[in-house]
């Protein structure tokens, strides 16, 4: 058996396609382009390729975009003032603080001043304890893609034993808290598991749905997965790979060659999740609009 391949580049394009449409017939019903604000502090290439990838995508369904360029040097009561001023900016529409912020900043502080309806990364405390109160209001984006991909694709989470590697804040405890929501797309039963879970394996192996977020290569192979398990890998590692000109390659937390041939379905890396959180971004900041106008 060799496992159906979850196309994440093909269902943000999808995605992204819808957002396309509702944007057009947001402005065409009289309301202003959502707009997103990024805030980029420092000099970090990394960040700069990714936020200039965030606004591109903006703009290519029919949002506007800036970004507010920070120096390094930046105290945190000027980034605190800048977030600030886009909180009350009615123009802005969703506000995503790029991180990391350079050492000294108090990120969680920053962060926790985005108000919860301009959050469109859905990562501030509020936004994060109103998914915990089943009432969110901006899931957080690759959480987001990781259900999208499921339904989409065929494997809706309902009634099935998942079982997520990881418990970060950025994709393990939202996705779990996200599946185990009474709604739509979810009322799964979740297990946490993670890289100190004892006996990993024997856990990994009750799942129906096996999310791996783990932030390490092969964390995950074939041996620990169900046959016939639907394998989402969230994991994005940068290997040394000599044969190739950039001297590296990505590869995701789960042993992918071996583990399609248990899995009945798995999420490559790259081509996976990663399209699918900048596509969910777009779905926020949508959405972000629509509640300041009224309309959600």
């Amino acid at each position: 058996m060799t496992a159906q391949i979850i196309d994440g580049t093909a269902i943000a394009a999808a995605v992204r396609a819808e957002v396309a449409e509702r944007v057009a017939s947001f402005v065409a019903s009289g309301h202003r382009a959502p707009h997103l604000s990024v805030v980029l502090v420092g000099d970090d290439p990394a960040s700069h390729t990714y936020v200039g990838m965030k606004g591109e995508a903006a703009v290519e369904v029919g949002m506007t975009s800036d970004t507010l360029l920070m120096p390094a040097t930046a105290t945190f009561e000027e980034i605190m003032a800048t977030v600030a001023r886009l909180n009350a900016d009615p123009n802005v529409s969703g506000i995503l603080v790029q991180s990391p912020l350079p050492s000294g900043i108090d990120e969680p502080a920053v962060m926790s001043s985005i108000r919860v309806e301009k959050d469109v990364d859905g990562l501030t405390p509020a936004s994060l304890g109103r998914l915990v109160q089943g009432e969110p209001v901006m899931v957080p984006c690759t959480p987001a893609g990781v259900q999208q991909m499921l339904v989409r694709s065929g494997f809706d989470p309902a009634g099935k034993n998942v079982v997520v590697v990881g418990r970060s804040m950025l994709v393990g405890k939202p996705v779990a808290l996200l599946l185990g929501l009474r709604a739509a797309g979810a009322n799964a039963t979740v297990t946490i598991a993670h890289t100190g879970t004892r006996d990993l394996a024997a856990v990994t192996r009750e799942a129906e749905i096996l999310i791996v977020a783990a932030g390490r290569p092969n964390t995950v192979t074939a041996d620990m997965i169900r046959p016939g398990a639907v394998v989402i890998d969230v994991g994005t590692n940068r290997v040394e790979a000599p044969e190739r000109k950039s001297g590296f390659k990505l590869t995701g937390d789960v042993e992918f060659e071996a583990a399609k041939e248990v899995a009945s379905a798995i999420s490559p890396v790259p081509g996976g999740v990663g399209p699918m959180t900048i596509a969910m971004l777009l779905s926020n900041t949508l959405k972000a609009a629509e509640i300041q106008a009224g309309t959600a």
